[in-house]
């Protein structure tokens, strides 16, 4: 086997090639019936304030303590209303699969599906034991796996065992795009291989690393090329595990057949001598009786050396019992060797297959990079920073940067939760309300890197949903939710707030500035005047109104 892998690596991979000639066809033909039939996999999260932001430690703790649970042998862990895993093994069943079912229950949390990666990273970092980086890697092809066949029973079925698809419903099998979907909507399957923890195969990467998904990797703007080649590398790496163990076990095999080979010659060699001494036994019994008969011996003397004969021929005959019985043991061990041959050629075939699927994912990543290569240049031009809305009853939108001549988008930040109406610059700074409020999620005000788009800073004071953005000078004004009312707030641009009113004020309040006044409403519609700067009641119709 070393030697014609070593003749295929001198030779090119010469001898993979009709493999991969022919695996490139049918990718060509299945790339284009899979961009004909998939939907792209365009994760939705929530991007915006928190309420409360917990740790990359303490999210990845989530998945870390179920997969303790479940490495110390346990079939569940966690809770049904949280996040909860189902270890579902059962016997063979024909070239079906095993799987973990990871379920997100009513009451969980997680709203983006970076940190939704990162609980399946801990979870397969324990359970498993796979390095930080290639959990990580696993843990995002996990949930584009779950993403692309979402709500297919048929594809599960077809390749899940039954215990398996006994634990999933049609309508929570995978994992939704949208996070406000996850919620007690959601059993994602982690498709077993070997499930041993310490093996790099414990999950099945070709399944995972299916032409479907790979495909929704190539939707991305690179390709998905550093994913798909950490994958190969991956793989790579299986292979070359898979081989030590063959090797190893061809080892063992070659010794064991060796002690076999000894002790049968051993017993070869006592049946010689068992029968050299039966015919001794033979002797000496023909010339006990001659002697007898010639008056030499008498018959008591006959007596005594036949019983002496008889005790030898015993022994002879329980030396070859425990022969037979020897025998019976080294067939027993010699078929356990040929279970042992096929376990060497199947770990031998899984290396081969890994190779070919490595060696033909190169292949297309070495052509991709190409293309991003030879690709036009995008826009260059700074372009204008605005809001593109998302939905037609919202004014929630993501922000981008678009080319004013040509009207193409530039760049699109992943914050997708800014309030268009207001949206403004002041001293230099992008400023904005953003969020929603569900889970951990709050609307504050956020600042926004002009460059790179993203949320840098967030207010800690919660904003009223329906309030607008004003701003005069190096003042802002939003209104405040507090107390269960509405009340208007003066932030400085660092969005610290500097003075809020006593009285509460209505939820579609305007203001009007008139030097240090500012014009506003109440809760209940009448007009009230505000000092700008402390935001204490001056007056309004009917007299003036103190706190």
């Amino acid at each position: 086997m070393k030697n014609i892998k070593n003749l295929c690596a001198l030779a090119g991979l010469f001898c993979l090639g009709p493999l991969l000639a022919l695996n490139a066809q049918e990718t060509a033909v299945n790339r284009e019936e899979l961009e004909r039939n998939l939907a792209p996999v365009d994760f939705i999260n929530y991007e915006g304030p928190q309420g409360r932001i917990d740790s990359v430690e303490q999210i990845r703790g989530i998945g870390t303590a179920l997969g303790a649970v479940i490495r110390s042998g346990a079939e569940n862990a966690g809770s049904a209303g949280r996040y909860f895993v189902i270890h579902s093994l059962s016997p063979a069943d024909g070239d079906k699969l095993d799987a973990d079912i990871f379920g997100l229950g009513i009451d969980v949390g997680v709203d983006h599906i970076r940190n939704l990666r990162r609980i399946i990273q801990g979870y397969l970092e324990f359970a498993y034991e796979y390095t930080s980086p290639d959990a990580a890697l696993l843990a995002e092809y996990v949930t584009i796996y779950n993403a692309v066949f979402r709500g297919n029973g048929d594809y599960f079925g077809n390749r899940y065992k039954v215990p398996v698809m006994e634990h999933l419903t049609p309508e929570k099998a995978g994992l939704s795009i949208r996070f406000d979907e996850w919620p007690g909507q959601t059993l994602m399957l982690i498709p077993l291989g070997t499930g041993t923890p310490g093996s790099l195969s414990a999950l099945d990467t070709t399944i995972l690393g299916s032409p479907e998904i790979v495909e929704e990797l190539r939707r991305e703007e690179d390709r998905g090329i550093e994913q798909r080649k950490d994958m190969v590398d991956l793989k790579e790496r299986e292979a070359g595990e898979a081989e030590q163990r063959a090797t190893l076990q061809r080892e063992a095999i070659a010794e064991e057949e060796a002690r076999i080979a000894e002790e049968r010659t051993e017993i070869a060699q006592e049946r010689a001598e068992a029968a050299q001494e039966r015919s001794e036994i033979a002797q000496e019994r023909q010339q006990a009786r001659e002697a007898e008969a010639e008056g030499r011996t008498t018959p008591e003397e006959t007596r005594r050396t036949e019983e002496a004969l008889v005790q030898r021929e015993d022994a002879l005959n329980q030396q070859e019992a425990q022969r037979a019985e020897r025998e019976q043991t080294l067939e027993k061990r010699e078929e356990a060797l040929e279970e042992k041959q096929q376990e060497a050629q199947a770990a031998e075939d899984f290396a081969d297959r890994k190779i070919a699927e490595a060696q033909q994912e190169r292949t297309e990543i070495a052509k991709d990079q190409q293309e991003l290569i030879d690709r036009p240049p995008r826009g260059t031009g700074e372009g204008v920073v605005g809001v593109r809305l998302t939905a037609s009853n919202s004014p929630l939108g993501r922000i981008v940067r678009m080319n004013i001549d040509s009207g193409a988008e530039i760049t699109a930040s992943a914050l997708n939760t800014v309030n268009a109406r207001t949206f403004t610059s002041l001293g230099g700074k992008l400023i904005a309300v953003a969020g929603e409020n569900r889970g951990t999620a709050v609307i504050r005000l956020i600042e926004i890197d002009p460059n790179t788009l993203e949320m840098t800073k967030q207010g800690n004071d919660d904003i009223a949903p329906e309030s607008l953005l004003w701003t005069r000078g190096n003042d802002l004004y939003a209104l405040t939710s507090a107390s269960g009312g509405l009340y208007l707030a003066r932030f400085n641009t660092n969005l610290v707030l500097q003075a809020r009113s006593a009285v509460t004020v209505h939820p579609f309040a305007a203001l009007t500035f008139d030097g240090d006044s500012i014009l506003t409403q109440r809760s209940d519609g009448s007009l009230i005047i505000l000092n700008s700067a402390t935001l204490t009641a001056t007056g309004g119709p009917g007299g003036p109104e103190f706190p």
